[in-house]
């Protein structure tokens, strides 16, 4: 689905008792509300108390909270497509969240296949940032998409954008080592002159140098996102230099978008506690959910969120970095979206006590005493029933790769 284009409700939709949160002046978390949303998706009507007609479906909310819907800047969905991606089901609304974000699994040679066999058939809205090369992420880290010149097609880049505004929200370049050997920081500076020129944001990788985090910074500007922004490898780690913690610091004042993208390689609980601490917060919370961090150090959304909770952030600005404020990122409406005539596109969840023990991309362990619990996700007048994925026992067993934590 795209732009919240849902299919008309046989019934309208009750939500009763939820407390609404992340919805700027009108989150009045302690004061619970019944929110009435028409056949057509909409919302009908906004009040301590509305009386459901014979002919209306009710969700007991029961004081859970009510927010903008989850939002993912970071996930791979192209099934079928790469060789990591999941199906969208499998880190949707299943799992509390109402919109996705491809974050370059198809360039400009494969986008059409993504489009009409994974974006346009799913129930939660996906959008997409178009990876610079051509063949995206087909075999992930086993045939680079950026080895030189020849991976990339201006021309057909700049058309298949242009084709797709609808869908397509910016550009996404992997800029390690990994993956561009010593091409260093040629296709970043590439993918920001076609950012310019397209008007679009640009998606950045930061992992192993080079080009260096620091140098990566420096292209960027406001409305760019760095994805993997604490990310603990060695050479691109904020927390191993001062200078660059600094620079990380000056570019978010600047309104570069600091993204967590947690994945299987790209999370460090230290690096992440080091830098709220000093008040370098996320603009977005994203997981970079992939068959290779599903099981192992991601598991969802949810869990995702909670330990940036646990690691100090406030709720409202874990919600904030999970709804509103990735929407930004991507240009959709983020502003008044509980009033009457908006589309109907929340998450319910509880905030619950626990005692769960989670792991960070590089296997450091930490604790979660108190853990997001998705019930519903909310897309249009269709209540979609969700919780937490939780992997099977013994399936994050196994070597993980260093470079992308996929497990042998």
């Amino acid at each position: 689905m795209i732009g919240n284009r849902f299919a008309p409700a046989a019934q309208p939709l009750l939500l009763k008792g939820a407390r609404p949160i992340g919805f700027g002046e009108k989150s009045i978390s302690d004061a619970p509300l019944d929110i009435m949303i028409g056949k057509d998706g909409r919302i009908a009507e906004v009040s301590a108390r509305i009386e459901a007609g014979g002919d209306v479906r009710t969700v007991e909310a029961k004081g859970a909270f009510v927010s903008p819907g989850w939002t993912d800047l970071h996930v791979h969905v192209w099934y079928g497509g790469t060789d990591i991606s999941l199906k969208p089901e499998q880190c949707g609304a299943a799992r509390g969240v109402t919109t996705m974000v491809d974050a370059g699994s198809a360039g400009e040679a494969n986008f059409h296949g993504l489009r009409e066999f994974i974006i346009e058939p799913a129930r939660e809205n996906i959008y997409a940032f178009l990876n610079l090369g051509s063949i995206g992420l087909v075999a992930c880290n086993r045939v680079s998409e950026l080895i030189d010149m020849r991976s990339i097609d201006i021309d057909r880049t700049i058309a298949a954008v242009e084709a797709n505004r609808d869908v397509i929200v910016g550009l996404k370049v992997r800029a390690s080592a990994v993956i561009t050997g010593g091409w260093d920081l040629a296709p970043v500076k590439l993918a920001k002159k076609l950012c310019r020129i397209l008007k679009l944001p640009l998606m950045v990788h930061v992992g192993e140098p080079p080009p260096l985090y620091d140098d990566v910074l420096g292209v960027l500007t406001e409305g760019d996102i760095v994805t993997h922004c604490f990310n603990g490898k060695a050479g691109g780690s904020i927390l191993e230099d001062e200078d660059l913690y600094q620079l990380a610091e000056q570019a978010a004042a600047r309104g570069i978008v600091l993204d967590v993208g947690h994945g299987g390689a790209s999370f460090s609980f230290d690096v992440a506690k080091a830098a709220l601490s000093r008040g370098l917060k996320p603009q977005t919370i994203s997981t970079d959910l992939h068959n290779r961090s599903l099981d192992g150090s991601v598991w969802d959304m949810a869990t995702t969120m909670s330990k940036l909770l646990s690691l100090g952030m406030k709720l409202d600005d874990v919600v904030a970095a999970s709804t509103t404020a990735p929407r930004r990122a991507i240009r959709l409406p983020a502003d008044n979206l509980l009033e009457v005539g908006k589309p109907a596109e929340f998450t319910l969840f509880d905030v619950v006590d626990s005692d769960l023990t989670v792991k960070d991309s590089q296997g450091a362990a930490s604790r979660l005493t108190r853990l997001f619990e998705p019930r519903y996700a909310i897309l249009g007048a269709e209540p979609v029933t969700a919780h937490r994925h939780v992997p099977a026992e013994g399936s994050a067993g196994g070597h993980a790769c260093p470079h992308c934590g996929w497990k042998s």
